[in-house]
């Protein structure tokens, strides 16, 4: 029998190669689609020459190339975005173009082809700082940035289609991910990377604030997996939360890493102190649950830390300078 087909776009990324990974271990057919913007094929290199999968470089916004693509396919998984929270207030162009008209583009080529689900993956970003925790799906959307609203623009381009075509829809929204082949640039948003290349270099982690602030990590292969119950399951049109429900704080972060000294900076505006997932949902309806906990998967982070070498370090001094121009941007 033909094995499944499986498009995966921003295969090359963080959770999308987490994705490829899974798709292929059960037996999937998988097509990933990069523009290696921010991807990287390095993050695919253990599947190199392997019969299942194939690589195109492609833009998702590129509706015909998609269509063509996603031809045979039964699942589209949407990771391809542009993240990050500075370079979106200082690009929003750029970020509604990726994370907007990208997902119109993949949304026309799965329609076209007739996929049987369409996963995206949107994000907690949506939320902005809660009044509710932990935060369920119903919470207001109070979007604080250019990247939170071009990610729940995405969302709600994702139910419309399942709406208005019929296309079969799921969206999760991610709490914070983390894992091997996490991003390893940005102040911001990749505290792992930014950690863990202070590391290496022997440099103080930079806490920001006095690190007693929250949130709720979950590994990258229980996000993976949850895309895999959403494209099996028969739901459509629905959203969930994915997360570990269980916030942690930075300074525990810090504690499991094993800093080689702690340097502070300033709390940044606009930034929530906590986190949390209500994913009460998500565990009823798809039956899923996270299994990595907390610090299994710093251990597994660490057994990974030789790909973080090469990641810029952001000193003390450059993440101070980022910190100034955030509060001359934001105040």
């Amino acid at each position: 029998m033909k094995a499944p087909k499986s498009v995966v776009t921003g295969g090359c990324g963080f959770i999308g190669s987490h994705m490829v990974d899974l798709l292929l271990a059960e037996g999937h057919e998988v097509v990933v689609i990069d523009n290696l913007s921010t991807g990287r094929l390095a993050n695919l290199e253990h599947h190199k020459g392997a019969p299942g999968l194939k690589f195109v470089e492609a833009d998702v916004t590129d509706g015909q190339r998609m269509a063509a693509e996603v031809v045979g396919a039964e699942w589209v998984f949407h990771f391809a975005a542009l993240g990050d929270i500075v370079p979106s207030i200082e690009r929003p162009t750029a970020y509604v173009g990726t994370n907007v008209m990208g997902t119109l583009g993949a949304l026309e080529g799965a329609r076209a082809a007739g996929v049987k689900r369409f996963v995206y993956s949107a994000s907690s970003s949506c939320y902005g700082i809660a009044d509710i925790y932990p935060t369920p799906e119903t919470a207001p959307i109070r979007t604080e940035y250019p990247y939170a609203v071009s990610k729940y623009l995405g969302e709600q381009l994702v139910l419309h289609w399942g709406r208005v075509y019929g296309l079969p829809v799921v969206s999760l929204r991610y709490f914070n991910a983390y894992g091997p082949r996490s991003r390893t640039s940005g102040a911001y948003g990749a505290v792992f990377g930014v950690f863990l290349a202070q590391k290496l270099h022997g440099h103080p982690f930079t806490i920001v604030g006095d690190g007693t602030q929250s949130r709720d990590f979950v590994f990258v292969t229980d996000v993976a997996r949850a895309n895999l119950m959403a494209a099996r399951s028969s739901v459509s049109g629905e959203v969930f939360n994915v997360g570990a429900g269980k916030p942690q704080t930075v300074n525990r972060l810090v504690e499991l890493l094993g800093a080689p000294g702690v340097v502070h900076v300033p709390r940044r505006p606009g930034e929530p102190d906590r986190t949390e997932a209500d994913i009460r949902k998500i565990r009823a309806t798809l039956g899923w649950e996270p299994k990595v906990s907390f610090e299994r998967g710093v251990e597994l982070i660490l057994e990974n830390i030789d790909y973080w070498r090469q990641a810029p370090l952001w000193t003390v001094e450059k993440i101070e300078a980022a910190t100034r121009e955030w509060f001359k941007r934001l105040g």
